[in-house]
C-alpha cells in the first residue's frame, strides 16, 4: 500500500502517571486527587527512539504523503529525527492544549499539552487550510468516565480527513475508523512490512 496520509502515535517510553481517586475540592476548586505519588507503568508495550526510527514507514508511504506524528514534551526533539528517518520533512507543529486536571504529569510544570508534527514527503497539497495550530479538544473518556491514556480526540481525525487525502493509515491504532487502515497491537491490523507486534 502507498498511503497518502499516515498518523502515528508511537508508544514512547514513559510512565502512565499516578493513579487517581477522582475529584476533590481544594480552595473552592474541583481538581483530580492523586491516589499515590508513584507513577504507574503503561498498560501497553513501549518502544525506544531507535526502535521507532527503524520502522520502515517510508516503504508504505506514497511519494507524496502527509505524516502526523504525535509526541510529548520529553520526546519532542527526538520526534523530528523520527520523521526524518521515515523519509519526511517537518512542516508545522500542532498543539493539543488540554484543560488541566490537577497537576498532571510532569515536575515543575504540569504537562497539559501534546504535540503533533505535521510533515510532508514530496509535494502533496493540502485539501483545505486550517487557520490555527492550537486546539483545545476535549480528552476522550472511557466507559467509567476516566480519561483514556494516550487516546486522541475524534476532532483530530476529522481535521486530518479535511486536510489530507486518502489512502489513510493510523499506526499504533487503538480503534478502527471508517475509511482508514489501522495498524497496532490493539486492533485487527492491516498487513504491513513493519515488524513490531
Amino acid at each position: 500500500m502507498n498511503y497518502a496520509t499516515v498518523v502515528a502515535d508511537p508508544p514512547w517510553q514513559v510512565k502512565a502517571g499516578r493513579p487517581l481517586l477522582g475529584y476533590v475540592t481544594v480552595d473552592g476548586k474541583q481538581i483530580w486527587s492523586p491516589a499515590a505519588q508513584k507513577s504507574r507503568e503503561l498498560a501497553y508495550p513501549s518502544m525506544g527512539v531507535d526502535e521507532i526510527k527503524a520502522l520502515r514507514v517510508a516503504d508504505v508511504a506514497a511519494d507524496g504523503a502527509h505524516l502526523y506524528l504525535w509526541t510529548i514534551n520529553k520526546y519532542l526533539c527526538d520526534a523530528f529525527d523520527v520523521a526524518a528517518a521515515w523519509g519526511f520533512t517537518y512542516s508545522t507543529t500542532l498543539v493539543w492544549a488540554k484543560n488541566p486536571k490537577g497537576n498532571g504529569l510532569g515536575g515543575a510544570y504540569g504537562i497539559s499539552t501534546e504535540f503533533c508534527l505535521f510533515c510532508r514527503r514530496g509535494k502533496l497539497s493540502a485539501m483545505r487550510d486550517i487557520g490555527t495550530t492550537w486546539f483545545n479538544w476535549k480528552r476522550p473518556y472511557d466507559e467509567r468516565g476516566k480519561p483514556r491514556h494516550s487516546a486522541k480526540p475524534a476532532e483530530f481525525f476529522a481535521m486530518v480527513e479535511q486536510v489530507s487525502p486518502g489512502l489513510r493509515l493510523e499506526m499504533f491504532a487503538r480503534d478502527r475508523r471508517p475509511g482508514w487502515d489501522a495498524w497496532g497491537n490493539e486492533v485487527d491490523s492491516v498487513s504491513l512490512p513493519l515488524e513490531l507486534f
